[in-house]
Formats: C-alpha cells, sequence, structure tokens
C-alpha cells in the first residue's frame, strides 16, 4: 500500500515543478495539468500490474492506449492560427510526463527523473533561447512586435 502511495506521490513531485513552469509562463496547461496526468498515468498502470499481473501483453497494450490517449489530449493543446503553430511544447510536455508516471509506476526511478529533469531544462533553456532565434516581424503601431510567442 505505502508503496503505491509512493509511486503516485513521486509521479505527482516530479511532474510539479513543470506545472509550475507552464503555469508562469501563463500557458494553456499548468499546474492542474501536468501532474494529473503524471500520477493518473501512474495509476493506470498500477491498476493494470495489480489486476493482469501475469501479463506483459496486457500491461503493453494498456501502455499502447495511454500513450494514444496522451498524444490526443496534447492534440488539444496545440493551435494554429495565421500560420503560425503554438502549443507544441505544452502539447509534449504533457505526453513527457504521461510517460514520467509510466515510469514511476514500474519503479524506473532514474527514468522518471531524468524525463522531469529533461523537460523542465528544455523548458526553461528552449523560451530563453527560442528569443534569441525567432525573427522579429514588423513592429506594429503599438510598439509591440509580431514575434510569436515562445512554447
Amino acid at each position: 500500500m505505502m508503496l503505491v502511495i509512493g509511486k503516485l506521490a513521486a509521479a505527482y513531485a516530479l511532474a510539479l515543478p513543470i506545472a509550475i513552469h507552464r503555469e508562469a509562463s501563463q500557458r494553456s496547461a499548468g499546474l492542474r495539468t501536468f501532474p494529473l496526468v503524471a500520477v493518473t498515468s501512474c495509476a493506470y498502470l498500477l491498476i493494470a500490474v495489480r489486476f493482469y499481473p501475469e501479463g506483459a501483453e496486457s500491461n503493453a497494450r494498456l501502455m499502447q492506449g495511454l500513450i494514444g490517449g496522451l498524444g490526443f489530449l496534447g492534440g488539444g493543446a496545440i493551435l494554429k492560427s495565421e500560420g503560425e503553430v503554438n502549443g507544441m511544447a505544452t502539447a509534449t510536455s504533457i505526453w513527457a510526463c504521461g510517460a514520467l508516471g509510466m515510469a514511476c509506476a514500474y519503479g524506473a526511478w532514474e527514468i522518471a527523473a531524468v524525463l522531469a529533469a529533461c523537460n523542465l531544462f528544455t523548458l526553461l533553456v528552449g523560451t530563453w533561447l527560442k528569443k534569441f532565434f525567432t525573427p522579429v516581424k514588423e513592429k506594429k503601431s503599438d510598439g509591440s512586435d509580431d514575434r510569436p510567442a515562445a512554447d
């Protein structure tokens, strides 16, 4: 019982810094979405292990369905407007948090930790670097530019 709670808590805790970053960046998914994705992914696999302990095949099928569902969830974060695509980083972060939760379910702590660290590092550094690599378009009359939001 405590091991199950520990795995769920670890999934939540590892996703939380990513969620805080997305919330601080005022993205569509943030404090509620990322920890819930991680903890729910973990829970689905913990349930599978408990009720289908004999079957790697049944666990693999559940993982396959979960991965597809996470892709669908992430797809909802992607928006295309006027030739610009936004939300890709949010979508892939949702997908990564699902994998993080799966890793916690199986006790693959090194995978979960590396996923969390890579995700957060990429969001932090990538947002900063993107400002330097995104060309500035014409200035608007209000003084702002048409540079796409860093995502």
